[in-house]
């Protein structure tokens, strides 16, 4: 099979590898479509990866041999990342992406679906209904994201939203917020995600118009009730408190390296709510397609209409990097 390795930083190498063999009852899946992720522009454009490993976790596939399980070869299925236990007082609360014995982010142990083929854990694969395609299936993992980030939120129609970054999980979350009713801005300085944000139906506003209160209890004329960031830049976060009316919401969804001040007088005075989004619910693939297969999202937008194979990752990576590529970028290892 042929499989993408990261080398080092920018660098992948397309090569021929064995067809992994499922031991220990795994499934053995072949890779329809895998997409790319921040994550992956981390570990293999900034160079925080091992060399020689194989990236790829948003990826949907076929069964071809179901291990213990009843799946018939054939199934299309999309795969969860192994990221809780099921035992820890995290995972019995509801809170798997707090698992106490989860790996640390970024380094899970096997192999990923930058490749033909993958062995995965059949309790981790999730059918794919009928009405969804195989391309859309695997845009799951990043719905599944947006959606526990907008649950977090506790927004609700009537409320107020504004979102720094369209982005992939950006531009996911203004979709899912537009098809619940709810009023939504943004701030993207890239063109074409600012676009692409508009077509989603939000407002974008350029950072340089949005207001400061000089007093840390004092909140803006047009304060929002919930601010998402999911640039991950350090004014970002800094200014969405700012934007932020009484008892508003601060929702941290995307990584930087580059860590905010935020103000903790503006959080006291008005009681507000700063929390991270980081993963999924326990149930959010099968949420996330559920909400695929009712057709409520303009997928067309959200998904770029032509995938890129594997020799064509890197290239495809650098324009998402520049802003020139809106989309979710799919391969098709």
């Amino acid at each position: 099979m042929k499989a993408a390795i990261y080398r080092q930083p920018g660098r992948v190498e397309v090569v021929e590898l064995d067809r992994p063999v499922a031991a220990d009852g795994q499934a053995l899946v072949a890779v329809d479509f895998c997409g790319i992720c921040g994550t992956d522009l981390h570990m293999m454009i900034d160079g925080w990866g091992t060399p020689d490993s194989v990236f790829g976790h948003e990826w949907s596939g076929r069964v071809i041999e179901p291990g213990r399980s009843d799946l018939a070869p054939g199934t299309r299925v999309v795969g969860r990342p192994a990221i809780e236990c099921g035992s820890c007082d995290r995972c019995r609360a509801g809170r798997a992406s707090l698992c106490r014995h989860r790996s640390r982010a970024g380094s899970g142990p096997e192999p990923g679906a930058f490749a033909g083929f993958v062995t995965v854990d059949p309790g981790r694969l999730v059918p794919v209904p009928d009405r969804v395609g195989s391309m859309e299936a695997a845009f799951t993992e990043p719905l599944a994201v947006a959606l526990h980030a907008v649950g977090l939120s506790a927004a609700v129609r009537g409320d107020r939203v504004l979102v720094f970054g369209a982005g992939p999980i950006g531009a996911a979350i203004i979709a899912i917020l537009r098809s619940r009713g709810i009023e939504t801005e943004v701030v993207e300085p890239g063109r074409r995600r600012a676009a692409l944000a508009e077509e989603l139906g939000a407002r974008v506003r350029a950072a340089d118009e949005l207001a400061v209160a000089d007093h840390p209890g004092d909140v803006v004329a047009d304060a929002v009730d919930v601010v998402f960031d999911t640039s991950g830049a350090r004014a970002a976060a800094e200014i969405g408190l700012s934007q932020l009316a009484s008892a508003g919401v601060l929702v941290l969804v995307g990584t930087g390296v580059d860590f905010p001040r935020l103000d903790p007088n503006r959080i006291i005075l008005n009681e507000l709510t700063v929390t991270g989004a980081f993963n999924y619910d326990p149930d959010g693939f099968r949420a996330a397609l559920d909400l695929l297969a009712a057709d409520a999202l303009p997928l067309d937008l959200l998904i770029e209409s032509d995938p890129v194979d594997l020799d064509g990752m890197v290239d495809a990576m650098q324009r998402l990097r520049a802003g020139e590529l809106p989309g979710k970028v799919m391969v098709t290892p």
